[in-house]
């Protein structure tokens, strides 16, 4: 099998797609002729037309909206918000109505609708192009947010996506579109959501982590087998709901844990995965649940100095580790 990037997953996959069911279409910023701006959508205009590959106008709020009527009419809308930090203007539609649709017409009105978009930092974005928005949204019941990180899960589960009659926020770290390479096959297959990914095993430690996080991670265990600390580290690519069962089995088996993620450490996705653990698998635990994240403040730097400051890494990510298995 050849070896693809995590960018090349996403559009051979919408490619694929959109061949396999004509109810598809595309539309968001510059996602027509540009192919968007990190060239995501590259050659589907070409190949689909200007009817299934629409470049919107600048308006967010108003491209989730009309995602909604086409997909409670029966389409399969994919939205592009071109950067994640953009979609707060989006935020009524997709908490108020598409996620809420399926419960408020008890059952009778699903709402298929895929919101695609670029998130994180590490790459000199600075305030407006380097947020991670993951928690905010994991918080809206009837809401899918996935975060796959490796070209394999981004096809698989993107192939997935586009077969729930749910909405969802499909998460795409911006940094690892281009750094990561892998193996994806030909044939069409499906990563379920709510399925955790155990990309390491080990025994000491088991660490969670997600999006380019999760390559840091990976890193950092490598880098620990030198100590002989086994690391386990768990993917759980879709971040709501949850896959409970494989991060206590992990967490019970190793007796130590450590949740890594780029958004702020306060009241974010570790906060909610560490309650999970100390509620179903305190006596298990032979020390505190440990959290690696993004320090409290309001956005990512310019600088690079201080973006640097920001983003957890292989070094802090180990330095935690290490802590935990002393304990």
């Amino acid at each position: 099998m050849p070896e693809i990037t995590n960018i090349e997953a996403v559009t051979q996959t919408l490619q694929s797609e959109m061949r396999r069911d004509p109810k598809i279409f595309i539309t968001g910023e510059d996602v027509g002729k540009r192919g968007g701006v990190f060239r995501a959508t590259k050659g589907l205009m070409e190949e689909f037309g200007e009817e299934r590959v629409v470049d919107s106008p600048l308006s967010e709020l108003s491209l989730v909206a009309v995602g909604i009527g086409a997909a409670l009419y029966g389409l399969r809308p994919v939205v592009e918000i071109q950067f994640a930090d953009f979609i707060a203007p989006a935020f009524n539609q997709i908490v108020q109505e598409a996620a809420r649709f399926r419960y408020r017409t008890n059952g009778e009105w699903p709402c298929p609708l895929l919101i695609r978009t670029p998130y994180g930092g590490g790459i000199g974005g600075g305030l407006y192009h380097s947020q991670s928005i993951e928690a905010t949204y994991s918080h809206i019941p009837g809401l899918y947010v996935v975060a796959p990180s490796t070209p394999y899960d981004i096809a698989g589960m993107l192939r997935y996506a586009l077969r729930v009659n749910d909405p969802v926020l499909f998460l795409e770290h911006k940094k690892t579109y281009r750094l990561i390479k892998g193996e994806v096959p030909a044939d069409e297959y499906m990563i379920p959501f709510m399925k955790a990914d155990i990309k390491r095993v080990g025994n000491d430690v088991t660490v969670i982590a997600y999006g380019l996080m999760l390559h840091e991670t990976l890193q950092a265990a490598q880098e620990l087998v030198h100590e002989d600390i086994n690391v386990e580290v768990i993917d759980p690519r879709t971040l709501h709901p949850l896959d409970q069962d494989t991060i206590l089995s992990s967490v019970k088996k190793t007796g130590k844990a450590l949740i890594v993620h780029e958004d702020n450490l306060t009241l974010g996705l570790g906060a909610e995965i560490a309650a999970l653990i100390a509620s179903e698998a305190f006596e298990f635990l032979d020390a505190p649940v440990m959290r690696v994240a993004g320090p409290d403040v309001p956005a990512m730097p310019y600088a690079r100095t201080m973006q640097d400051y920001f983003m957890p890494n292989a070094e802090k990510i180990a330095a935690a580790v290490r802590k935990l298995n002393a304990y």
